[in-house]
């Protein structure tokens, strides 16, 4: 059995290259980290220091163990991070912003989850896109930001702030049912050629998006009309209005006369819990992103 303590300083003299400075980082002195060091040698039954110089270092066995000690010290300060998790009186206010899409399919089970297991947590929810959100979140206005980055243009997170990874969704292209594509599965958006589009809300990212998206497959972007909302959206496509390109995860039903086909190449998105990096395991933040997360499982497979 290797002690904590022990693996505790190999991973230390492995991080900063030598024994005076893994105590220096561990607050003890040299000769302590050296005898935890023989010990660990003598649990391990092989050597794990050589000499280097005036120095020493890791033989091949003390790598190999410094690398599991690394994967254990995380597991230890998870399991410690939960545990004070359970202990924390998750109660106050956590404010989200999220976009349209998620605040409509994801947000709901999210809250209802968060409810349950801390009916004293009090969430404020406001709706709006990453250029609104992100810089709020920065600057201490919002908690949490639910936001989407575009495979083609991605957001730029500020090293900041801590992201949390909750699911991929694909937009489709959607298009009036008596459209000349529409009997088709899989369509080039450089063919769609012959009608308007509908985008999102004018000044928005997703309206940049579209555009840009338009643009690199050659598209003269004509853009009809800006909808904030995606079942609108659909609704001026089933009255033969335009085309559209709306995600999965902003599909609830499809009106008739209107038709979902894949675009080639796909059109992949991510969606972001994004917190202040220095409150991300504060308790009430902490359990909000894990009710986002939870919530998020239901649509894993939406590509």
């Amino acid at each position: 059995m290797f002690g904590l303590e022990r693996m505790r300083a190999l991973h230390a003299v492995a991080t900063h290259g030598t024994v005076a400075a893994a105590a220096v980082a561990l607050h003890v002195t040299p000769s302590g980290v050296s005898q935890q060091l023989a010990k660990l040698e003598r649990e391990a039954g092989q050597r794990l220091l050589e000499p280097h110089g005036r120095s020493v270092r890791l033989t091949t066995a003390g790598h190999v163990l410094a690398r599991h000690a690394e994967r254990i010290l995380d597991q230890v300060e998870q399991a410690r991070t939960d545990l004070e998790l359970l202990r924390d009186d998750v109660t106050g206010t956590v404010r989200v912003g999220a976009i349209p899409t998620t605040v409509h399919a994801l947000l709901p089970p999210a809250l209802a989850l968060l409810r349950d297991r801390h009916p004293g947590l009090e969430v404020t929810l406001e709706e709006g896109e990453a250029e609104e959100t992100l810089p709020r979140v920065v600057e201490g206005a919002l908690d949490v930001a639910v936001l989407e980055s575009w495979e083609h243009r991605p957001v730029v997170v500020p090293g900041t702030t801590s992201s949390t990874t909750l699911l991929h969704d694909v937009a489709d292209l959607v298009l009036p049912a008596s459209h000349r594509l529409a009997h088709r599965k899989t369509v080039d958006l450089a063919e769609v050629d012959d009608v308007p589009w509908i985008g999102w809300s004018a000044g928005s990212g997703c309206l940049d998006w579209l555009t840009h998206v338009l643009r690199r497959h050659g598209v003269n972007a004509r853009i009809s009309c800006t909808i904030g909302n995606y079942p609108t959206q659909l609704a001026l496509v089933a009255g033969n209005v335009g085309a559209a390109v709306v995600p999965r995860l902003g599909r609830d039903s499809v009106p008739d006369g209107v038709r979902i086909i894949a675009t080639r190449p796909a059109l992949n998105r991510t969606i972001y819990a994004v917190t202040r990096a220095e409150d991300a395991e504060r308790g009430a933040i902490r359990a909000c992103v894990d009710a986002l997360t939870v919530a998020s499982e239901r649509f894993q497979n939406l590509t």
